[in-house]
């Protein structure tokens, strides 16, 4: 169309040259526009500007945005607000929404694609997760799926199931009375169903199972975390604590972030 427009304009000018004359000018006006640079993103999928969780990107569209614009923090928008009503946020949890954020996190997929990711965290973390999850995004480390809680509605065996990481989901711990850390955006779930949470009750997700025992010596297990693993160590750079190192019980997906050290951990 810009094509069009411009051979038209030039046509105009010309009305008094020669077919040949007119013929040059519009080969002219397609090789400026030709060599015109395009503007990044992708109208197809509306990458960078529109932000999809789950949406796999090429190697370039993710080096025409620039990697500052893949990892951010945001206040909690209306849409993502919406998203959240009566699954991770429910009626009664006392958080407000201002002490919320929304981060874009780019990731390797399984096949080591770069793939959008979303989480919604507490504002008191927000930089943290962000710095540790464009480590591991340069250091090609692999993260399977990373969408809201909200996507399994706000059921959280689902969303381990499906090996998605996530941190907010106002939740009590599995099997107690008491809030998560989750419930205040204070903990992270990484490549859930291949780190389990492994309690004398049970084992979650059920389709982890495979993956609770023995994990020292084993070198079977996709996505193991332990304290070789680069997440490990970023994590715990950043004064976050992992579930792998409880003694009671073993929640190998599970990092968290005490502000002060004040408050009991939870799953």
């Amino acid at each position: 169309m810009l094509f069009v427009k411009s051979c038209a304009r030039y046509t105009k000018i010309s009305y008094f040259c020669t077919v040949k004359e007119k013929i040059l000018m519009c080969l002219l006006a397609w090789t400026v526009v030709s060599m015109t640079p395009a503007k990044a993103g992708n109208p197809q999928n509306g990458f960078p500007q529109k932000w999809t969780a789950k949406t796999v990107v090429t190697e370039k569209e993710v080096q025409q945005a620039g990697l500052d614009r893949c990892f951010a923090s945001e206040p909690i928008s209306d849409e993502t607000f919406q998203r959240m009503q009566g699954k991770s946020w429910k009626k009664d949890c006392p958080l407000k929404r201002s002490e919320l954020r929304y981060l874009r996190l780019l990731h390797r997929n399984a096949e080591g694609k770069p793939q959008l990711g979303e989480m919604v965290v507490n504002a008191q973390i927000a930089d943290r997760v962000v710095r540790i999850f464009r480590k591991l995004y340069e250091a090609g480390y692999r993260i399977e799926r990373m969408v809201l809680v909200d996507e399994y509605d706000g059921d959280d065996n689902r969303s381990m199931e499906d090996n998605n990481t996530s941190s907010f989901n106002y939740r009590t711990v599995p099997g107690r009375t008491t809030l998560s850390k989750h419930a205040r955006g204070l903990a992270i779930d990484l490549n859930t169903r291949y780190n389990p949470y492994v309690t004398q009750r049970g084992i979650l997700p059920k389709n982890g199972r495979d993956y609770a025992y023995n994990r020292d010596r084993r070198k079977d297990i996709p996505y193991k975390i332990d304290h070789q693993d680069l997440a490990y160590k970023l994590f715990k750079a950043e004064g976050f604590t992992w579930g792998g190192d409880w003694r009671s019980s073993k929640d190998y997906q599970h990092f968290e972030y005490t502000p002060l050290q004040t408050s009991p951990r939870g799953g």
